[in-house]
C-alpha cells in the first residue's frame, strides 16, 4: 500500500494508541454514576435538536455494560402524541456495519475465509465493475471492510426524483445489473473511500460459506448469544410495533418554507441490510457495547459467551489502523475494520455513525476504561443540510468526550 509519510505516520500513532485498548477492571460506586460531562452533553444534544428541527431522540450512556443514565428528547410520533421513551425502538443505519465485520471475522477464526481472500472468488459478477487500476481479482475482503476497496459509496447511484424510484434496491440481481455501469473510484487498498456496497458483498460471502440468509445468520450467531430481544431487520413485529419511532425528514418547498415531512415508522431498506439495516432500542445497544468492551464484571458464564460470539483478540484487531481517514472525514482519524478509530482526541475511542431513512446515531466505546454512549435522532434535516451535517458532527464529538 502506497501511503503517504503523513499517513503512515497517523497510522504508527493509532497503532501504539492501540496498545493501550483493553477491559476495564474499575467496579464499585463509580460504575453507578453517570460522567460528569453528562449533564452538558444532553444539553448539547436539546440544542442541536431543536436547531435541526429534531422530532424526538434519546441517548444513553454506560460503563462496563452498565446504564448509569438516558435521556430522552420529544416524540417518536408526533401525530400520535407518542413520546419517546426508553423502551423507543430506532433504526441504528450504518452501525449494522460492524455486525457484519464481526460476523466475517467469526468465520476468519473458524477457518473457513481468509481476510486476504478474493472477492472475485465468492462473487465472481464483480469482475464486470470497470477498473483502470488493474484487475478486479486483487480486492481482498480485508479491503471491503476498511473501506478501501474503491467501490462506491452509495448502494444505489440512480436517484432523479421520480416518485416511482425505489428507495433502496431490493434485489440481488439489481447490484449485479449495475456492475457493468459502475467504475472502481481509487486503486484498491491505497486509500479511503466509504462504500456501503461493500457490506452486501460481504454478506453475500457469509451467506455463500453457511448457508443461512444474513438476517438469519447474525440473529443466531450475535443478537441470541448476546441476549439482544430487541434487535430485527426489516418490519417490526407486532408485538414491538407501539414503541417504533416515527422517523422525518425537514424539506423546503419551492417557496422557500419549511415542512417536517413524516416518513412511515416502518420502510423497506431492501438489499442494504447488510449495511444499514439493524433496528432497536437503546438498550440492546448498550448490551452490545458491553460485549465490545468486555464488561463481565464477576460473571465468567458472561465472559464464556463473550469469547464465544468473537475472541476479545480478534475484536482489538478490528480496531487497529487500517488507513488514514482524510481530514475532511467526520469519521476519526483511521478505520481499522468497519470500526473509525479516534486517538488523536485522548483515550482512545472507537465507534461507527450512522444515517438511513430519516435517522441519525451514534455509537462509540472506550475499551480501556469500559465506558460507551449510544444515540440516535429520527429526522434528518435536508432543508439546511450543511449546517446540520456541520451541527451532527459537533454532536458527535461531543459525545466522544463524555467516555473519555
Amino acid at each position: 500500500m502506497a501511503l503517504e509519510p503523513l499517513a503512515r505516520a497517523l497510522l504508527a500513532a493509532c497503532a501504539l494508541a492501540q496498545l493501550s485498548l483493553g477491559t476495564a477492571a474499575a467496579q464499585g460506586p463509580r460504575d453507578t454514576v453517570a460522567p460528569p460531562q453528562w449533564a452538558q452533553f444532553t444539553r448539547a444534544f436539546d440544542g442541536y435538536a431543536r436547531a435541526d428541527s429534531v422530532v424526538g431522540g434519546g441517548v444513553a450512556v454506560a460503563r462496563n455494560g452498565r446504564m448509569l443514565a438516558h435521556h430522552e428528547y420529544g416524540w417518536a410520533d408526533r401525530a400520535a402524541g407518542q413520546r419517546i421513551g426508553e423502551g423507543t425502538l430506532y433504526h441504528w443505519a450504518s452501525i449494522t456495519k460492524t455486525l457484519t465485520a464481526i460476523a466475517i471475522m467469526q468465520l476468519r477464526d473458524r477457518r473457513r475465509l481468509s481476510l486476504d481472500d478474493r472477492i472475485t472468488s465468492y462473487i465472481p459478477a464483480l469482475r464486470q465493475v470497470h477498473s483502470r487500476f488493474g484487475s478486479m481479482n486483487q480486492i481482498t475482503l480485508r479491503m471491503l471492510l476498511s473501506h478501501s476497496s474503491g467501490f462506491q459509496n452509495p448502494t444505489w447511484p440512480y436517484r432523479s426524483g421520480k416518485p416511482w424510484e425505489p428507495f433502496e434496491p431490493t434485489r440481488w440481481e439489481q447490484l449485479v445489473s449495475m456492475m457493468p455501469y459502475q467504475e472502481l473510484a481509487f486503486r484498491p487498498g491505497s486509500r479511503f473511500g466509504y462504500s456501503n456496497p461493500a457490506f452486501i458483498y460481504l454478506a453475500r460471502v457469509l451467506e455463500q460459506l453457511t448457508g443461512d440468509p444474513y438476517p438469519t445468520y447474525i440473529q443466531k450467531n450475535i443478537w441470541m448469544p448476546l441476549e439482544l430481544t430487541r434487535s430485527y431487520f426489516g418490519a417490526t413485529p407486532y408485538h414491538l410495533a407501539p414503541l417504533r419511532s416515527n422517523n422525518y425528514t425537514v424539506e423546503r418547498d419551492s417557496t422557500g418554507r419549511e415542512h417536517v415531512v413524516a416518513n412511515g415508522r416502518d420502510f423497506d431498506p431492501g438489499i442494504t441490510i447488510p449495511n444499514s439495516g439493524w433496528n432497536a432500542p437503546l438498550g440492546d445497544l448498550v448490551v452490545y457495547a458491553a460485549f465490545l468492551t468486555r464488561a463481565v464484571h464477576p460473571d465468567t458464564a458472561r465472559a464464556r459467551t463473550y469469547e464465544t460470539v468473537l475472541q476479545q483478540s480478534s475484536l482489538r484487531e478490528m480496531w487497529q489502523p487500517v488507513v488514514r481517514v482524510p481530514p475532511d472525514e467526520e469519521l476519526g482519524d483511521a478505520v481499522g475494520l468497519s470500526f473509525f478509530l479516534f486517538p488523536s482526541e485522548g483515550t482512545p475511542v472507537v465507534g461507527h455513525t450512522g444515517e438511513q431513512a430519516g435517522f441519525r446515531s451514534f455509537l462509540y466505546v472506550n475499551p480501556q476504561s469500559g465506558m460507551a454512549i449510544v444515540g440516535s435522532l429520527n429526522t434528518v434535516d435536508e432543508a439546511r443540510a450543511e449546517q446540520s451535517a456541520a451541527g451532527w458532527a459537533k454532536l458527535t464529538r461531543q459525545a466522544r468526550i463524555v467516555i473519555r
